[in-house]
C-alpha cells in the first residue's frame, strides 16, 4: 500500500487578480442575517455571463420521465415523476399513469391516461413504492370497480414547475391543479356542470398494493383513513401512511368499495390484502383486493372544488395537525407562491451565468431532482414512527427518511451538506436515530424500515460526506460508534437484513469471497463488489474518526480500507473476485454471467472490469499496482470507447453509480485534460432536456447529483474527505452560496460548448488570501469550506500540461493519510 503524493505550496502572482477575484466573491452575494440567500440577493458578476435569477423557471419536471432518448445506450428505467413538492418534502401530490407502476415513480411519459394522483412518490428508485391513496376526479355514475378507472389526457394540456402540476383530465375536461407543502397539498378541481362530480378516494392504490387499509368519511366534507404498504424490492419492510382530506365545501353523497363490491350510502371500510411473506416470494399484487371511498358535488352551478389533505406516518389526528399547520387557507395561488418561493431559495444556492438555453434546463432541473429526498418524516410536533415501530418525538431536529444510500454517498450527499447543511445535518441525525431503535444503521431506509437494498455498509460513507461537507449539527460521536459497530461486530442469526452480512469473513480474510449472495438482491453474487464497498466503508469511518480526533481508529480503519489490494489479480492488471478457496479464476477479469440480468458473478450490478475502478480511496496505489499511469490512462481511455454499454460490457456504464466517479480519475493518473472531455462528453451527449434526458435510473437523484457536479466541474471523488476534484465547467460563471459560508466561485468567461479545456488557472483562496497560480486539477477542503474564487482559462484544444506533474495529482489514501492543506499552506493568514 502507498501513500498519496506529497502537498506543496503553489506560488503567488500577481495582486490585481486577487482583486478581480474579490470584487467577483462580494459583488455576486449578499447573504441574510441568517447565513442563506435566494436568487433575489444575485448580482451581476464581473465576467459578462450575468447570474440567471428565478431558477425555478427553468426546471422542467418531465426531464427523466421516459425512456432513454440516446441510441445504443443501456440506460434502465429513468422513472422520474412530475408531482407538486416542496424540496425534501414528506408529500409529493402528483398522477400516476398506469395501475402497476412497477419502477416507483409512477408517471411513464408515453402514457395517455391517469389512474389518479396520489400523495407520495419516489424518485427513480428502481421498483414499486409510494403511490399512495391516489385521487381520480370523474364524472358520472360510479362504475363497478372503482379502482381500476382511469382517465385520459393530453400532454398538451399538462404543465410542471417546481411546487405545482396541472392537467386537464377525461371529456368533458376537469381541470386539476396541485400544489403542496412539506406535509400537505392542496388542489383545484374544476369539473364541467354536472351533478355527479366524483373523487374516487382509492385507499387501496398503493404502488405496491396493501397489506391493509381503512377508509371513512368522517363528516359532510372530510375523508379520512390509511393505508399499510411496503416491501420494497420485495422486502419485508412496510409503512402505514395516514391521511386527512377535507373539501371546501359539502358533498351531495358518498358511498365505498371493497374489492369488487360497490356500496352506495356506507362511509367506511377496511379491508386486509396480502402478507409480508407473500411480498418476500414475489407473489403478484392484484389490484381491486383492498378498499375505497367516493364522494359527489353537484358542480351546476359552481365549478370549482377546492381540496386540500395532510398526511402522517403516525396517525389521523397528526395528519390533520399537519395540514392545519400547514394549510390553514384555501389560497391556492399564495401556497403555490410559497413552494415557488423554497424551490427559488434552494435552487439559488448555485447560480449560473451564461451556456446554452438548454444547459441551463438541464443544470437546474438536474439541482431540482437532487433535492427531493432524503424527506421530511416526522410532524409538525416532531412526532414519527421509528424503527422499532413506536411513535418518538425528534427534538430540535426534523426526522427525515427515505435513504438509497448506496446510490447517494457518491455524489449527491456532499451536494445536499454544501448547499442545505442544516437540512442534511438533520438527515445525519435520523439516521443516528434509526439506529438506536433498530439496532444497527440501515442500508437503505423507507419511511420507518430498512430496505437493505444493494451490497455494502453505504450509511458509513454518507455520514461520513455530511461531516466533511460541513453538515455537521447532529451527534457525530454517536454516529461514529454506530459505524465501528456494525464494522466490527457481526450481527446475529436471528438480523434478517444484517449491516454487514459477510462481516465475519471480511474480518477474517481480507475479502468476501465471490459466491457470497446478496440477501436482498437475489440472483446477485457479490464477494467481488462488496469487499470494494467494505473497503470504502472503513476508510470512511477513518476519516470521520480522524477528523473527530481518534487517530487510534482512523489508522486502523485506514489500513482495512486497503482491503481491496487483495482483489488485484497480477495476471490480468484487473480487480476479480476470488472463489471460495481464495483463487482467482484464470482470465476471469471479464466474463459475463450465465443468468440474463447479471452483469457477472461475483459483482453486483456491474462487472470486474467496471468495479475495477472503484477504489476512490486510494487510486495512486491502484495504478501503480496496474504498472503506472501511463498503463492506467490507456485503460481508461478504452473503457471510456463505449459510453452507458451496460452491466454485460467491459466499458463504461454511466447510467449506474459505480461509474461516477471514473471519468475523473485522470485527474490522478496525470491526465486531466482527458477528465476534462470524458466529463464534458458524457455530460453533453447523456444529459439533456427531453423526458430520456438521463442515462438511466436516477435513485432519488444519484445520476441528477452527477450532473450538477459535472456542469460546475467539482466532483467528490474520496468519499469522506472534503476535497474537489476537477473537470471543467460548462458556464462561464458559477457561485455556489452555502449558508453560513463564503461562497465558491468558479469564474471561467471564456468557457463555452467549444471551449471545454483549462490551459491555466488560478486561485484566490478567500477573500483575506491573496491570488495563487494554481496548477493542481483539485481543491482542498479549506478552500471549500471557507469559499474563494477559482478563475480559468478555457480554450478549445487541450492543455495536456496543465495539471499533469505528480506533485500535482490529488491526494490519495495507502498506509497513511497524505497531510490536509489548510489555507496558511496557500499563503493564507
Amino acid at each position: 500500500m502507498r501513500a498519496g503524493a506529497p502537498w506543496h505550496r503553489p506560488a503567488v502572482i500577481l495582486a490585481a487578480a486577487s482583486a478581480v477575484a474579490l470584487l467577483i466573491v462580494l459583488a455576486v452575494v449578499v447573504p441574510h442575517h441568517d447565513g442563506t440567500s435566494t436568487a433575489s440577493n444575485r448580482q451581476d458578476v464581473s465576467s459578462p455571463a450575468r447570474v440567471l435569477a428565478d431558477p425555478a423557471t427553468l426546471v422542467d419536471p418531465f426531464v427523466g420521465t421516459g425512456s432513454s432518448s440516446v441510441p445504443g445506450t443501456d440506460p434502465g428505467s429513468i422513472n422520474e415523476f412530475p408531482a407538486a413538492t416542496v424540496p425534501f418534502g414528506m408529500v409529493q401530490w402528483g398522477p400516476d399513469t398506469s395501475n402497476d407502476r412497477p419502477y416507483g415513480g409512477g408517471y411513464a411519459y408515453r402514457d395517455s391516461a391517469i389512474g389518479g394522483f396520489s400523495l407520495t412518490h419516489l424518485s427513480g428508485p428502481g421498483c414499486a413504492i409510494f403511490g399512495d391513496i391516489p385521487i381520480l376526479p370523474a364524472t358520472g355514475p360510479i362504475g363497478a370497480n372503482p379502482e381500476t378507472a382511469v382517465s385520459a389526457f393530453s400532454h398538451s394540456s399538462e404543465s410542471a414547475a417546481p411546487g405545482r402540476y396541472s392537467v386537464t383530465v377525461g371529456t368533458p375536461g376537469i381541470a386539476v391543479e396541485l400544489t403542496a407543502t412539506a406535509r400537505a397539498g392542496l388542489g383545484s378541481f374544476t369539473f364541467p356542470p354536472t351533478t355527479q362530480a366524483d373523487f374516487l378516494v382509492k385507499g387501496d392504490g398503493s404502488a405496491d398494493g396493501i397489506d391493509h387499509n381503512a377508509i371513512a368519511v368522517v363528516r359532510d366534507d372530510e375523508v379520512t383513513g390509511s393505508a399499510t404498504s411496503g416491501h420494497f424490492c420485495q422486502t419485508l419492510g412496510t409503512y402505514t401512511i395516514y391521511f386527512a382530506l377535507q373539501f371546501d365545501r359539502p358533498f351531495q353523497s358518498t358511498g365505498t368499495w371493497e374489492a369488487a363490491t360497490v356500496r352506495p350510502g356506507v362511509d367506511s371500510c377496511s379491508a386486509t390484502s396480502k402478507s409480508g411473506i407473500s411480498a418476500l416470494l414475489g407473489n403478484p399484487v392484484t389490484s381491486g383486493a383492498g378498499c375505497g371511498a367516493w364522494v359527489t358535488f353537484d358542480t351546476t352551478r359552481d365549478p370549482t372544488v377546492l381540496v386540500r389533505v395532510g398526511v402522517s406516518f403516525t396517525s389521523v389526528a397528526e395528519a390533520r395537525a399537519n395540514l392545519d399547520a400547514e394549510l390553514p387557507g384555501w389560497d391556492l395561488k399564495a401556497t403555490e407562491g410559497k413552494a415557488t418561493a423554497a424551490w427559488n431559495d434552494m435552487l439559488g444556492r448555485i447560480s449560473i451565468g451564461g451556456g446554452t438555453p438548454e444547459q441551463q434546463r438541464v443544470f437546474y432541473t438536474a439541482l431540482y431532482h437532487s433535492l427531493l429526498h432524503p424527506d421530511v418524516f416526522s410532524d409538525v410536533d416532531g412526532s414519527y414512527r421509528g424503527f422499532d415501530g413506536q411513535v418518538h418525538r425528534a427534538s430540535g431536529y426534523t426526522q427525515y427518511t427515505n435513504f438509497s444510500a448506496w446510490d447517494i454517498y457518491r455524489s449527491e450527499v456532499p451536494l445536499l451538506a454544501l448547499l442545505a447543511p442544516t437540512q442534511t445535518s438533520d438527515m445525519m441525525q435520523s439516521l443516528v436515530s434509526d439506529a438506536a431503535q433498530g439496532g444497527w444503521l440501515p442500508k437503505e431506509p423507507v419511511a420507518n424500515a430498512d430496505s437493505a437494498q444493494m451490497n455494502g455498509d453505504s450509511a458509513d460513507p454518507v455520514l461520513a460526506a455530511a461531516y466533511a461537507f460541513g453538515a455537521r449539527g447532529f451527534d457525530a460521536l454517536a454516529a461514529l460508534k454506530d459505524m465501528i459497530r456494525g464494522a466490527t461486530v457481526p450481527a446475529s442469526a436471528s438480523v434478517l437484513y444484517p449491516e454487514r452480512q459477510d462481516l465475519a469473513e471480511y474480518e477474517a480474510r481480507g475479502f468476501v469471497h465471490g459466491s457470497a449472495v446478496d440477501r436482498t438482491s437475489i440472483p446477485y453474487t457479490v464477494g467481488g463488489s462488496e469487499t470494494l464497498e467494505y473497503a470504502i466503508d472503513d476508510f470512511a469511518i477513518s476519516r470521520l474518526a480522524g477528523a473527530l480526533g481518534d487517530e487510534a481508529d482512523a489508522r486502523a480503519f485506514l489500513q482495512r480500507a486497503g482491503n481491496w489490494h487483495y482483489l488485484f489479480d497480477s495476471a490480468t492488471g484487473y480487480l476479480a473476485a476470488r472463489d471460495s478457496a481464495g483463487a482467482f479464476s484464470p482470465g476471469a477479469a471479464f466474463q459475463p454471467s450465465s443468468v440474463p440480468g447479471i452483469g457477472q458473478d461475483g459483482w453486483e450490478e456491474g462487472n470486474a472490469i467496471q468495479y475495477t475502478w472503484s477504489v476512490p480511496q486510494d487510486l495512486h496505489g491502484l495504478f501503480a499496482d496496474m504498472g503506472g499511469n501511463a498503463v492506467a490512462v490507456s485503460r481508461l481511455d478504452q473503457f471510456f470507447s463505449q459510453l452507458n454499454a451496460g452491466r454485460r460490457q467491459p466499458y463504461d456504464w454511466a447510467g449506474n453509480e459505480p461509474a461516477l466517479g471514473i471519468p475523473w480519475e485522470y485527474d490522478y493518473a496525470g491526465a486531466p485534460w482527458r477528465t476534462q472531455e470524458v466529463v464534458r462528453r458524457i455530460a453533453t451527449t447523456l444529459y439533456n432536456d427531453s423526458p430520456g434526458g438521463e442515462p438511466g435510473n436516477d435513485d432519488l437523484g444519484a445520476m441528477s447529483s452527477w450532473y450538477v457536479w459535472a456542469a460546475i466541474g467539482l466532483y467528490p471523488e474520496t468519499p469522506g474527505t472534503g476535497d474537489l476534484v476537477l473537470a471543467s465547467p460548462i458556464f462561464p460563471t458559477v457561485v455556489i452560496a452555502s449558508p453560513g459560508r463564503a461562497p465558491l466561485v468558479i469564474d471561467a468567461p471564456s468557457a463555452s460548448p467549444s471551449r471545454a479545456f483549462i490551459s491555466d488557472a488560478a486561485l484566490q483562496p478567500s477573500n483575506r488570501c491573496a491570488a495563487v497560480e494554481w496548477t493542481m486539477p483539485w481543491l482542498p477542503a479549506a478552500v471549500v469550506q471557507h469559499g474563494g474564487t477559482l478563475r480559468l482559462t478555457m480554450q478549445s484544444t487541450p492543455t495536456p500540461s496543465w495539471g499533469a506533474a505528480p506533485v500535482d495529482a490529488p491526494p490519495s489514501f495507502g498506509d497513511t493519510a497524505p497531510p490536509t492543506p489548510g489555507l496558511e499552506s496557500l499563503g493564507c493568514p
